[in-house]
Protein backbone atom coordinates (compact mmCIF):
# COMPACT_ATOMS: atom_id res chain seq x y z
CA UNK A 1 0.00 0.00 0.00
CA UNK A 2 1.47 3.45 -1.34
CA UNK A 3 1.82 6.04 1.79
CA UNK A 4 -0.99 8.28 0.21
CA UNK A 5 -3.17 5.47 0.36
CA UNK A 6 -2.20 4.44 4.36
CA UNK A 7 -1.84 8.41 5.28
CA UNK A 8 -6.04 8.56 3.74
CA UNK A 9 -6.84 5.57 5.40
CA UNK A 10 -5.62 6.17 8.67
CA UNK A 11 -7.75 9.46 8.30
CA UNK A 12 -10.96 7.51 7.15
CA UNK A 13 -11.01 5.40 10.27
CA UNK A 14 -9.87 8.11 12.95
CA UNK A 15 -13.07 10.37 10.68
CA UNK A 16 -15.76 7.08 11.21
CA UNK A 17 -14.70 6.74 14.80
CA UNK A 18 -15.46 10.05 15.16
CA UNK A 19 -19.13 9.69 13.70
CA UNK A 20 -20.19 7.00 15.73
CA UNK A 21 -19.00 7.85 19.11
CA UNK A 22 -19.84 11.45 18.45
CA UNK A 23 -23.56 10.81 17.07
CA UNK A 24 -24.29 8.78 20.40
CA UNK A 25 -22.96 11.65 21.92
CA UNK A 26 -25.21 14.15 19.84
CA UNK A 27 -28.20 12.20 19.72
CA UNK A 28 -28.64 11.54 23.70
CA UNK A 29 -27.90 15.45 23.90
CA UNK A 30 -31.37 15.43 21.63
CA UNK A 31 -33.18 12.79 23.06
CA UNK A 32 -32.60 14.64 26.52
CA UNK A 33 -34.14 17.60 25.82
CA UNK A 34 -36.52 15.89 24.16
CA UNK A 35 -37.92 13.83 27.17
CA UNK A 36 -38.14 16.94 28.44
CA UNK A 37 -40.59 17.72 26.15
CA UNK A 38 -42.56 14.64 27.16
CA UNK A 39 -42.26 14.23 30.23
CA UNK A 40 -40.14 11.26 30.25
CA UNK A 41 -37.11 12.93 31.56
CA UNK A 42 -36.88 11.19 34.49
CA UNK A 43 -37.14 7.94 32.81
CA UNK A 44 -34.04 8.19 30.31
CA UNK A 45 -31.99 10.83 31.66
CA UNK A 46 -29.75 8.34 33.93
CA UNK A 47 -28.98 6.12 30.99
CA UNK A 48 -28.01 9.26 29.09
CA UNK A 49 -25.95 10.95 32.23
CA UNK A 50 -24.17 7.74 33.22
CA UNK A 51 -23.07 7.37 29.23
CA UNK A 52 -21.84 10.79 28.94
CA UNK A 53 -20.16 11.82 31.93
CA UNK A 54 -16.89 9.57 31.15
CA UNK A 55 -17.00 9.87 27.57
CA UNK A 56 -17.67 13.61 25.97
CA UNK A 57 -14.28 14.48 26.68
CA UNK A 58 -12.38 12.28 24.65
CA UNK A 59 -15.42 12.51 21.99
CA UNK A 60 -13.84 15.40 19.78
CA UNK A 61 -10.02 13.76 19.89
CA UNK A 62 -10.98 11.59 16.77
CA UNK A 63 -12.24 14.99 14.85
CA UNK A 64 -8.83 16.79 15.95
CA UNK A 65 -6.67 14.23 14.75
CA UNK A 66 -8.46 13.97 11.23
CA UNK A 67 -8.61 17.86 10.64
CA UNK A 68 -4.78 17.75 11.53
CA UNK A 69 -4.32 15.18 9.55
CA UNK A 70 -5.57 16.12 6.74
CA UNK A 71 -4.11 18.98 6.30
CA UNK A 72 -0.63 17.52 7.14
CA UNK A 73 -0.94 15.06 4.73
CA UNK A 74 -2.65 16.87 2.04
CA UNK A 75 -1.33 20.73 2.62
CA UNK A 76 -3.50 21.98 -0.49
CA UNK A 77 -6.71 21.10 1.60
CA UNK A 78 -5.67 24.07 3.99
CA UNK A 79 -5.94 26.61 0.81
CA UNK A 80 -9.21 25.35 -0.44
CA UNK A 81 -11.32 24.19 2.87
CA UNK A 82 -9.76 27.06 4.72
CA UNK A 83 -12.38 29.33 2.70
CA UNK A 84 -15.27 27.18 2.57
CA UNK A 85 -15.39 25.90 5.77
CA UNK A 86 -14.68 29.82 7.34
CA UNK A 87 -18.51 30.22 8.31
CA UNK A 88 -19.87 26.50 8.98
CA UNK A 89 -16.67 25.41 10.89
CA UNK A 90 -17.06 28.90 13.08
CA UNK A 91 -20.18 28.15 13.84
CA UNK A 92 -19.72 24.26 14.40
CA UNK A 93 -17.26 25.73 16.92
CA UNK A 94 -19.13 27.55 18.85
CA UNK A 95 -21.39 25.06 19.14
CA UNK A 96 -18.95 22.83 20.20
CA UNK A 97 -18.12 24.94 23.28
CA UNK A 98 -21.97 25.27 24.05
CA UNK A 99 -22.30 21.91 24.45
CA UNK A 100 -18.74 22.23 26.49
CA UNK A 101 -20.11 24.34 29.03
CA UNK A 102 -23.56 22.40 29.54
CA UNK A 103 -20.65 19.31 30.09
CA UNK A 104 -18.57 21.75 32.29
CA UNK A 105 -20.85 23.45 34.43
CA UNK A 106 -23.95 20.49 34.54
CA UNK A 107 -22.97 20.07 37.95
CA UNK A 108 -23.62 23.71 38.81
CA UNK A 109 -27.60 23.45 37.96
CA UNK A 110 -27.04 24.61 34.23
CA UNK A 111 -29.31 21.86 33.45
CA UNK A 112 -31.75 22.58 35.40
CA UNK A 113 -32.19 25.69 32.77
CA UNK A 114 -34.87 24.67 29.97
CA UNK A 115 -32.93 27.29 27.97
CA UNK A 116 -29.66 25.47 28.13
CA UNK A 117 -30.88 21.91 27.85
CA UNK A 118 -32.64 23.47 24.65
CA UNK A 119 -29.19 25.14 23.55
CA UNK A 120 -27.66 21.59 24.22
CA UNK A 121 -30.47 19.61 22.45
CA UNK A 122 -29.89 22.03 19.16
CA UNK A 123 -26.32 21.49 19.10
CA UNK A 124 -26.76 17.73 18.81
CA UNK A 125 -28.37 18.64 15.38
CA UNK A 126 -26.70 21.66 14.56
CA UNK A 127 -23.05 20.65 14.77
CA UNK A 128 -23.68 17.03 12.63
CA UNK A 129 -25.32 19.92 10.13
CA UNK A 130 -22.87 22.04 9.98
CA UNK A 131 -19.85 19.51 10.00
CA UNK A 132 -21.58 17.64 7.12
CA UNK A 133 -20.83 20.18 5.08
CA UNK A 134 -17.23 18.94 4.47
CA UNK A 135 -18.54 16.31 2.29
CA UNK A 136 -20.63 18.35 0.81
CA UNK A 137 -17.82 20.71 -0.26
CA UNK A 138 -15.43 17.84 -1.19
CA UNK A 139 -17.71 16.59 -4.36
CA UNK A 140 -16.79 20.08 -6.05
CA UNK A 141 -19.35 22.96 -7.50
CA UNK A 142 -19.41 25.17 -4.60
CA UNK A 143 -15.87 26.08 -4.90
CA UNK A 144 -14.78 28.46 -7.75
CA UNK A 145 -10.29 29.86 -8.01
CA UNK A 146 -10.56 33.40 -9.87
CA UNK A 147 -7.11 35.43 -9.90
CA UNK A 148 -5.45 32.83 -7.81
CA UNK A 149 -8.61 33.32 -5.09
CA UNK A 150 -10.55 31.18 -3.69
CA UNK A 151 -14.23 31.93 -3.78
CA UNK A 152 -16.79 29.81 -1.89
CA UNK A 153 -20.31 29.98 -3.30
CA UNK A 154 -22.76 30.10 -0.77
CA UNK A 155 -25.20 30.55 -2.73
CA UNK A 156 -24.53 27.20 -4.40
CA UNK A 157 -24.90 25.31 -1.52
CA UNK A 158 -28.19 26.51 -0.24
CA UNK A 159 -29.73 25.37 -3.54
CA UNK A 160 -28.07 22.14 -4.16
CA UNK A 161 -30.36 19.36 -3.77
CA UNK A 162 -27.72 17.17 -2.56
CA UNK A 163 -26.40 19.37 -0.02
CA UNK A 164 -29.54 19.21 1.60
CA UNK A 165 -29.99 15.75 1.46
CA UNK A 166 -26.17 15.12 3.18
CA UNK A 167 -27.31 17.45 5.72
CA UNK A 168 -30.71 15.73 6.20
CA UNK A 169 -28.79 12.00 6.37
CA UNK A 170 -26.54 13.43 9.27
CA UNK A 171 -29.52 14.73 11.14
CA UNK A 172 -31.39 11.37 11.03
CA UNK A 173 -27.97 8.89 11.13
CA UNK A 174 -27.04 10.79 14.59
CA UNK A 175 -30.25 9.73 16.09
CA UNK A 176 -30.27 6.55 14.75
CA UNK A 177 -27.01 5.41 15.73
CA UNK A 178 -27.62 6.85 19.10
CA UNK A 179 -31.14 5.13 20.18
CA UNK A 180 -29.33 2.06 19.31
CA UNK A 181 -26.28 2.40 21.69
CA UNK A 182 -28.65 3.92 24.25
CA UNK A 183 -31.38 0.56 23.90
CA UNK A 184 -27.90 -1.48 24.16
CA UNK A 185 -27.15 0.04 27.43
CA UNK A 186 -30.43 0.45 28.83
CA UNK A 187 -30.68 -2.98 28.33
CA UNK A 188 -27.22 -3.70 29.89
CA UNK A 189 -28.15 -1.70 32.97
CA UNK A 190 -31.56 -3.49 33.04
CA UNK A 191 -33.86 -0.31 32.68
CA UNK A 192 -36.50 -1.38 31.43
CA UNK A 193 -38.23 1.80 31.28
CA UNK A 194 -35.36 3.73 29.34
CA UNK A 195 -35.22 0.28 26.89
CA UNK A 196 -39.25 0.61 26.12
CA UNK A 197 -38.45 4.40 25.32
CA UNK A 198 -35.34 4.16 23.34
CA UNK A 199 -35.84 0.85 21.54
CA UNK A 200 -38.76 2.96 20.17
CA UNK A 201 -36.65 5.99 19.00
CA UNK A 202 -34.60 3.59 16.97
CA UNK A 203 -37.12 1.77 15.36
CA UNK A 204 -38.85 5.47 14.44
CA UNK A 205 -35.38 6.77 13.30
CA UNK A 206 -34.22 3.35 11.23
CA UNK A 207 -36.33 4.35 8.39
CA UNK A 208 -35.63 8.08 7.93
CA UNK A 209 -32.01 7.35 7.42
CA UNK A 210 -32.60 4.65 4.94
CA UNK A 211 -34.67 6.92 3.11
CA UNK A 212 -31.98 9.85 3.87
CA UNK A 213 -29.56 7.46 2.71
CA UNK A 214 -31.16 6.76 -0.78
CA UNK A 215 -31.19 10.11 -1.35
CA UNK A 216 -27.93 10.60 -1.25
CA UNK A 217 -27.35 8.32 -3.11
CA UNK A 218 -29.21 9.42 -6.13
CA UNK A 219 -28.99 13.14 -5.98
CA UNK A 220 -25.14 12.55 -5.75
CA UNK A 221 -25.77 11.00 -9.61
CA UNK A 222 -27.08 14.29 -10.56
CA UNK A 223 -24.22 16.58 -8.55
CA UNK A 224 -21.01 14.38 -9.17
CA UNK A 225 -21.82 11.60 -11.71
CA UNK A 226 -18.00 10.58 -11.71
CA UNK A 227 -18.81 9.53 -7.77
CA UNK A 228 -21.40 8.31 -8.51
CA UNK A 229 -20.49 5.66 -10.87
CA UNK A 230 -17.55 4.75 -8.86
CA UNK A 231 -20.18 3.92 -6.29
CA UNK A 232 -21.94 1.28 -8.40
CA UNK A 233 -18.68 -0.30 -8.94
CA UNK A 234 -18.41 -0.53 -5.35
CA UNK A 235 -21.79 -1.75 -4.98
CA UNK A 236 -21.41 -4.50 -2.61
CA UNK A 237 -20.19 -2.33 0.27
CA UNK A 238 -23.51 -0.88 0.39
CA UNK A 239 -25.37 -4.47 -0.55
CA UNK A 240 -23.37 -5.42 3.15
CA UNK A 241 -24.03 -1.96 4.92
CA UNK A 242 -27.97 -2.31 3.94
CA UNK A 243 -28.00 -6.28 4.87
CA UNK A 244 -26.52 -4.94 8.20
CA UNK A 245 -29.12 -2.89 8.91
CA UNK A 246 -32.02 -5.16 8.16
CA UNK A 247 -29.97 -7.70 11.03
CA UNK A 248 -29.62 -4.87 13.25
CA UNK A 249 -33.39 -3.68 12.36
CA UNK A 250 -34.43 -6.91 13.27
CA UNK A 251 -32.91 -7.72 16.59
CA UNK A 252 -34.29 -4.53 18.06
CA UNK A 253 -37.66 -5.24 16.76
CA UNK A 254 -37.44 -8.53 18.45
CA UNK A 255 -36.16 -6.92 21.45
CA UNK A 256 -33.00 -9.48 22.02
CA UNK A 257 -29.20 -9.43 21.08
CA UNK A 258 -29.13 -5.63 21.54
CA UNK A 259 -24.94 -5.31 21.50
CA UNK A 260 -25.03 -7.63 18.12
CA UNK A 261 -27.59 -5.14 17.08
CA UNK A 262 -25.51 -2.20 17.79
CA UNK A 263 -22.32 -4.12 16.50
CA UNK A 264 -24.55 -4.37 13.25
CA UNK A 265 -25.32 -0.72 13.49
CA UNK A 266 -21.39 -0.55 13.52
CA UNK A 267 -21.27 -2.12 10.17
CA UNK A 268 -23.98 -0.67 8.44
CA UNK A 269 -22.36 2.50 8.94
CA UNK A 270 -18.51 1.07 8.28
CA UNK A 271 -19.51 -0.59 4.79
CA UNK A 272 -21.03 3.19 3.84
CA UNK A 273 -19.06 5.00 4.83
CA UNK A 274 -15.83 3.41 3.45
CA UNK A 275 -17.53 2.66 -0.03
CA UNK A 276 -18.07 6.51 -0.29
CA UNK A 277 -14.81 7.14 0.47
CA UNK A 278 -13.64 4.75 -1.82
CA UNK A 279 -15.39 5.84 -4.40
CA UNK A 280 -14.23 9.73 -3.82
CA UNK A 281 -10.38 8.83 -4.98
CA UNK A 282 -8.59 9.72 -5.79
CA UNK A 283 -10.26 13.15 -5.14
CA UNK A 284 -9.81 14.60 -2.08
CA UNK A 285 -12.18 18.01 -2.85
CA UNK A 286 -13.15 17.52 -6.76
CA UNK A 287 -11.42 18.90 -8.71
CA UNK A 288 -8.94 20.86 -7.19
CA UNK A 289 -7.27 18.67 -4.63
CA UNK A 290 -5.95 14.57 -5.67
CA UNK A 291 -4.52 11.73 -3.28
CA UNK A 292 -1.64 11.82 -5.26
CA UNK A 293 -0.90 15.05 -6.45
CA UNK A 294 -1.56 17.23 -3.35
CA UNK A 295 0.59 14.54 -1.09
CA UNK A 296 3.26 16.18 1.36
CA UNK A 297 6.40 14.89 1.24
CA UNK A 298 7.43 11.44 1.81
CA UNK A 299 9.39 12.35 5.14
CA UNK A 300 6.58 14.47 6.67
CA UNK A 301 4.37 11.21 5.28
CA UNK A 302 6.15 8.81 7.50
CA UNK A 303 6.55 11.48 10.51
CA UNK A 304 3.07 11.46 10.35
CA UNK A 305 1.79 7.76 9.47
CA UNK A 306 3.70 7.05 12.25
CA UNK A 307 2.33 9.44 14.65
CA UNK A 308 -1.44 8.80 13.61
CA UNK A 309 -0.98 5.02 14.18
CA UNK A 310 0.61 5.65 17.30
CA UNK A 311 -2.35 7.80 18.46
CA UNK A 312 -4.76 4.97 17.18
CA UNK A 313 -3.02 2.30 19.01
CA UNK A 314 -2.89 4.70 22.28
CA UNK A 315 -6.58 5.59 22.05
CA UNK A 316 -7.82 2.43 21.49
CA UNK A 317 -6.94 0.64 24.66
CA UNK A 318 -7.53 3.94 26.33
CA UNK A 319 -10.89 3.84 25.02
CA UNK A 320 -11.10 0.17 25.95
CA UNK A 321 -10.26 0.57 30.03
CA UNK A 322 -13.32 3.77 29.64
CA UNK A 323 -15.83 1.16 28.75
CA UNK A 324 -14.25 -1.64 31.28
CA UNK A 325 -14.06 0.82 34.33
CA UNK A 326 -17.07 3.49 33.17
CA UNK A 327 -19.59 2.38 30.83
CA UNK A 328 -19.23 -1.62 31.51
CA UNK A 329 -18.93 -1.48 35.11
CA UNK A 330 -21.87 -3.88 36.56
CA UNK A 331 -22.08 -1.34 39.61
CA UNK A 332 -21.83 2.38 37.29
CA UNK A 333 -24.22 0.67 34.52
CA UNK A 334 -26.69 0.53 36.91
CA UNK A 335 -26.18 4.09 38.31
CA UNK A 336 -24.70 2.35 41.84
CA UNK A 337 -20.92 3.30 42.65
CA UNK A 338 -20.45 1.41 46.09
CA UNK A 339 -19.95 -2.60 46.46
CA UNK A 340 -22.48 -4.37 48.11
Amino acid sequence: MSYELLGITVLWIFLYGYVIVASIDFGAGFFSYYSVLTGKRHLIQGIIERYLSPVWEVTNVFLVFFFVGLVGFFPDSAYYFGTALLIPGSIAVILLAIRGSYYAFGNYGSKDSRLYLLLYGASGLLIPAALSTVLTISEGGFIEVTGGKVHFLYGELFRSPYSWAVVLLALVSVLYISAAFLAFYANRAGDRPALRIVRRYALAWSGPTILASLLVFFAIDHHNPVHFNRMVDLSWMFVLSFLFFLIGLYLIWRNRHYGLAFLCVMLQFAFAFFGYGAAHLPYILYPYVQLYDSFTSETMAIALIVAFVAGLLLLIPSLYLLMRLFLFDSRYVQGTNKKG
